[in-house]
């Protein structure tokens, strides 16, 4: 059995806490590698070295940094087949499907290129009789980001190339279930000229999260993940004087108007709701038809797409649908939601329960389930269940539709399926959610623009990429300076002021 391994100092390190999880092949139910679960001691080794070269790498300039950027991005489109695999092993998504969690990742590479220009600062000449004034966008030293197993690529990518770009060093936890695509990425990173010990992989658990945060030289900590925990990182994060940025959970509303086309809309429910077997924080969960007539026409296009799904291993080709989910205890999880939802009262109109892939009876596969007659006090409602189950929730008006979306305890994102441009208008000023999609079922925003959500879905006060990462991975300092010219005049004992 392959065992894995930390990356630390630009080298594959074996874990030394003799503490290891599997990591399962989710497709067949078979443990294919075991990760080591670093100790305390073993991160702050990580952290000494990071600290010791952090100096030397904000000293080079933007545009080399840049280059480095540059290169990494030319590596990971070389080798997109051989990550995407590797992701698919472990993960248990579509090669298409992994593919995509690489090149949004690399997306964000690729606005990071442009740091040159992101880290200027402000100059104005003559604040004063001889005086002037500018700022500095300056790296704020060690950083660290904790990311989740639904994007083993993406979201690594989402935090360590900002903080790095901006002349930090970055200490990557990535989720214990998928550790392969973090640690490629970290190789790559050095191949295309990074220098030692800027970029280190350190697997692990709960006490590996702990010491991060505690530690005393980490000026920053990103994390994706649940609610629960997001709120914990923030909170202990915060209390030891770290900047934070954490993205929990969701329960993302999708409002399908009278006037929608109602294939589209069926279309984008089956890709938005089963895609990557409802592993992803921006799924669709929740279709919320307005009036009877609507929802009963959403329902009969619904159940032919959603019968139709095609579910296997990534091996079987790239027309699956979607894949296994990640372990057995989210499977369980899943089928425990699904039946909490049949007991509470909803429709079960398309039940997967029963679904079984022949030479695949080990895997963690879930067949799709689609409710009808969902109501808000359901725990399938109110529950992020993480899984290939659409709710359909019936409202019997707009206001009462855009009031569900904005009751839950979750603001990560939202859509509206219609043709009326005043509705739509309405929807994406009214709504408080932060990302929302018009006649767009999954409104993840491109690299340029800025990743959140709102409410219990965001804990920070800055988005992931775009202009906000550049904000988060740096301080700025303002300086105020004259040069003597003639003045002689004694020394001043009041604020000066503007006159």
């Amino acid at each position: 059995m392959q065992e894995l391994t930390h990356y630390i100092n630009g080298a594959h390190v074996k874990g030394s806490s003799g503490r290891f999880a599997d990591v399962f092949n989710p497709a067949t139910g078979e443990i294919q590698a075991k990760v080591p679960l670093a100790s305390a001691e073993e991160v702050a080794k990580a952290v000494e070295i990071a600290q010791n070269v952090q100096p030397e790498w904000a000293a080079v300039n933007p545009q080399r940094r840049a280059r480095v950027m540059m290169k990494f991005v030319a590596l990971l489109q070389r080798d997109m087949d051989k990550l995407a695999e590797a992701l698919s092993r472990e993960h248990g998504k579509t090669l298409p499907d992994a593919a995509g969690d690489v090149q949004r990742g690399l997306e964000v590479v690729e606005f990071c290129i442009g740091a040159p220009h992101h880290l200027k600062g402000e100059f104005t000449d003559s604040a004063g009789p001889g005086i002037d004034m500018y700022s500095m966008k300056q790296p704020l030293g060690v950083t660290a980001g904790i990311t989740p197993f639904n994007f083993p690529a993406m979201i690594p990518m989402w935090m360590f190339a900002p903080a790095i770009v901006c002349g930090n060093a970055f200490i990557l936890k990535p989720s214990e279930r998928d550790p392969s695509v973090p640690l490629m990425l970290a190789e790559l990173m050095e191949e295309a000229g990074l220098p030692k010990g800027v970029l280190q992989v350190v697997n692990g658990d709960k006490e590996a999260v702990d010491a991060i945060l505690h530690h005393p030289v980490i000026q920053s900590v990103g994390f994706v993940g649940s609610t629960p925990i997001a709120e914990y990182i923030y909170g202990t994060g915060c209390a030891n004087g770290k900047r934070v940025q954490c993205f929990g959970g969701a329960k993302n509303h999708m409002i399908v108007m009278p006037d929608a086309d109602m294939d589209q809309a069926a279309d984008a429910l089956v890709g938005a709701g089963y895609g990557a077997a409802g592993e992803r924080c921006m799924a669709i969960s929740v279709a919320v038809p307005v009036g009877d007539e609507t929802a009963d026409r959403l329902i009969e296009k619904l159940v032919p797409r959603v019968e139709a799904l095609k579910v296997g291993p990534y091996t079987s080709g790239n027309d699956v649908d979607y894949g296994p989910v990640v372990t057995a205890a989210a499977k369980a999880n899943i089928e425990r939601l699904v039946q909490t939802g049949i007991d509470q009262g909803a429709e079960l109109v398309v039940d997967g329960r029963d679904f079984s892939l022949q030479g695949y009876e080990d895997g963690f596969f879930v067949g799709a389930h689609l409710f009808d007659r969902v109501t808000t006090d359901m725990d399938i409602y109110k529950t992020e269940i993480f899984g290939p189950v659409l709710s359909t929730v019936r409202a019997q008006s707009y206001e009462e539709a855009i009031g569900m979306a904005m009751n839950h305890e979750y603001g990560n994102g939202t859509a509206i399926f219609t043709r009326d441009g005043d509705t739509a208008r309405d929807f994406a000023n009214r709504i408080n959610i932060g990302m929302v999609g018009v006649n767009v079922p999954i409104p993840v925003p491109l690299a340029y623009h800025t990743f959140g959500g709102w409410k219990k879905s965001m804990f920070g006060d800055l988005n992931q990429h775009g202009p906000d990462a550049f904000k988060f991975y740096t301080r700025t300092k303002t300086i105020t300076s004259r040069w003597p010219s003639g003045i002689k005049e004694g020394g001043e004992f009041s604020i000066p002021v503007m006159e």
